[in-house]
């Protein structure tokens, strides 16, 4: 679904991925990991087309991803969410929800302000949307909340939903559980797993937290200062010996795969 090949991003001569090459396949979850300042935001990034490589390519089902600026591609199908939730604070979980959809409606203002049928017909089917969305996160009790008042591994839940509101293909999830406890890290990461199994996505993950990562992932491309030092699944990824020296510690320090 997605490819990178031989992508190299560089700022003021600071190369921040150097010549970095994967294939996400569909339907599956592949989780990017490395230490701090390794690159993997600046994947992100290059993907959501907020920066561009000075070489190489990105593919995404088939089509060159660079050819489209940064609000053409969720029309493509690539939501995302982020690592500090950047949700509406003084809206409703509905409200936000809502907005997931903004970018792929195609009305002019003056539709808008006569109120045509039209508008009202797409106005049904974005609520209907929403909570379906909500049901499947099982947060529609918490649809008139402020996500101001609300937890912040449930904020996680509504900024992920949001992602989920349009005809997503690809989600980008960034650090789902920073700052999570264990509970709520539990509960995101069986969430991670549902959108895989339950609602067919495709799932791109960055996080640090390595029994998420272990747990959920079907591939692992593990990054440092901007190269790919490691790629297999989570049990060749666990034991190489590489990827525990500039990464996971100790082999006693990482978590066993279930």
């Amino acid at each position: 679904m997605l490819t990178f090949k031989n992508v190299t991003v560089q700022f003021a001569g600071l190369t921040a991925i150097n010549k970095l090459s994967f294939d996400v396949p569909a339907g599956k979850i592949f989780s990017i990991i490395g230490p701090n300042g390794a690159g993997k935001t600046t994947v992100f990034n290059c993907i959501s087309r907020f920066y561009t490589p000075v070489s190489g390519e990105i593919e995404f089902n088939g089509k060159n991803l660079l050819q489209f600026k940064p609000h053409h591609v969720i029309k493509e199908g690539i939501a995302r969410s982020f690592q500090n939730v950047e949700l509406f604070a003084n809206m409703t979980v509905l409200d936000n929800l809502l907005t997931g959809l903004h970018p792929t409606l195609n009305k002019n203002i003056f539709s808008i302000a006569l109120n045509f049928p039209a508008i009202k017909k797409s106005e049904r089917e974005a609520v209907a949307r929403a909570n379906e969305v909500m049901e499947l996160l099982d947060i529609k009790e918490l649809a008139d909340e402020k996500v101001n008042n609300l937890p912040f591994g449930y904020q996680k839940m509504v900024d992920i939903g949001r992602a989920m509101m349009s005809d997503t293909k690809l989600i980008l999830l960034d650090e789902p559980v920073a700052g999570m406890n264990p509970v709520e890290t539990e509960k995101i990461s069986d969430l991670i797993l549902r959108l895989r199994d339950e609602m067919g996505f495709t799932v791109l993950v960055i996080e640090h937290d390595m029994s998420l990562v272990m747990k959920v992932s079907d591939y692992v491309t593990v990054m440092n200062f901007g190269q790919k030092i490691a790629e297999g699944v989570p049990q060749e990824i666990q034991r190489n010996p590489v990827v525990i020296e500039a990464y996971l510690g100790e082999v006693d320090d990482v978590a066993p795969v279930n």
